[in-house]
């Protein structure tokens, strides 16, 4: 029986694939549902609103961790098992098609696992590292028109109807005693306070919707941010067109009555899911 570091059987290490491979799917599903509301107009304080709750949440935050973990395993696991499979055939066979027996797919899912996997690694860094990270993380504003022709900007607060003028807030190296008029100062990247009292008012909104907008805006790399998310999306769509009707398979799931249903829901999920991320960056890229 083959033996490894994480399991101790290559049939628990497909089950263990199948598995993680199943609940990544439903982040996916989770994800990109989240990510639709870049489509819709007005949706800044929404997506914002999704950006929060998906960061601190206790639960989802549970939910984050066992993603990671599920997303580390499974590549792992995939790797090993593509080692063992090599292994398991050190020397081919003298005549093969490989086309006639598999599908490219099927033939390609380490190559493939490994570009989503860098992908992965990339988006995080250019957008849940700076939301948890970045100590220039801008914080949501909206514009409102005070009096005819006069318009403000104001920071935008968690509780419905809290604003406060951006220009009434202390900017770093300021003081209270130099800047009189102003009256708030920002600690913590988000919280809000009197800051001559000392007294916290609000709490604000990390703007991500702005990022990801000026991201796929970007004047010099836009296109090729776009084109980059375009391409992973191509590869995560051929990497779901074998990877979910497979995890049915490795748990035995598969009959005579139920696999033609799930070979369809799979191609569908495969095209559905991945093409509709892919439209996110392109209507941002593209849009006016």
């Amino acid at each position: 029986m083959a033996k490894s570091a994480l399991l101790k059987s290559s049939i628990a290490k497909k089950y263990w694939m199948a598995l993680t491979g199943l609940f990544l799917c439903l982040f996916l599903v989770g994800h990109l549902a989240g990510n639709l509301q870049l489509l819709m107009p007005d949706s800044r304080l929404q997506f914002n609103q999704y950006a929060l709750f998906m960061t601190s949440n206790p639960i989802v935050k549970i939910l984050s961790y066992v993603t990671y973990i599920s997303i580390l395993f499974h590549a792992i696991d995939g790797i090993i098992l593509t080692v063992q499979n090599k292994k398991a055939r050190p020397i081919g066979y003298a005549k093969s098609d490989a086309g006639a027996n598999s599908s490219l797919p099927s033939r390609s899912m380490a190559v493939l696992g490994t570009l989503i996997l860098v992908f992965i690694a990339t988006h995080m860094v250019n957008f849940w590292a700076r939301m948890h990270f970045d100590e220039k993380m801008p914080l949501m504003t909206h514009v409102i028109e005070v009096s005819p022709g006069v318009k403000n900007v104001f920071y935008v607060g968690k509780n419905d109807g809290q604003y406060y003028q951006v220009d009434q807030v202390l900017k770093e190296g300021e003081s209270v005693e130099n800047n009189p008029q102003k009256q708030l100062i920002i600690k913590n990247k988000t919280e809000l306070y009197n800051a001559q009292v000392n007294v916290k008012i609000a709490d604000l909104y990390k703007d991500l919707h702005l990022i990801t907008i000026d991201f796929f805006k970007d004047k010099k790399y836009g296109l090729y941010f776009t084109l980059f998310y375009v391409f992973s999306m191509l590869v995560l769509g051929f990497h779901l067109w074998h990877g979910f009707q497979s995890a049915f398979q490795s748990l035995g799931l598969n009959s005579p009555k139920w696999t033609p249903t799930i070979k369809f829901v799979s191609k569908a999920f495969a095209v559905i899911v991945p093409l509709l991320f892919a439209i996110i960056p392109l209507y941002i890229h593209f849009s006016k």
